[in-house]
């Protein structure tokens, strides 16, 4: 089953320019890999500025995998060094019937 993901990062203070070149590398690598279909994936951004980034998964296997590829986990380490994890109700948009969002990619 394909599952889409939104994943949501906290950019740390001065972090926002290098964390948006670590994500241009992000979804490209896990498709390399075969982890994410070939929809188009989606970066917006919140009013209070996290990052939403917008994905298709291929496969729980593959979701699995990516969590234990080195590539990958290069690059998620990166991302830990340069941002915080949040959840959808962090945004202040989370209690809106229909939340927009900022779309910058």
């Amino acid at each position: 089953m394909k599952t889409m993901v939104f994943a949501i990062y906290k950019p740390k203070e001065g972090s926002r320019e290098e964390l948006m070149k670590i994500l241009d590398q992000h979804v490209p690598t896990l498709r390399e890999y075969g982890m994410v279909s070939d929809r188009t994936a989606y970066m917006a951004q919140s009013t209070d500025n996290h990052l939403i980034e917008v994905f298709e998964w291929k496969s729980e296997e593959a979701k699995r995998a990516a969590h234990e590829h080195p590539a990958v986990a290069a690059i998620w380490e990166k991302m830990f060094a340069l941002c915080s994890f949040a959840k959808m109700n962090d945004l202040p948009e989370s209690d809106q019937e229909f939340p927009n969002f900022e779309l910058i990619k």
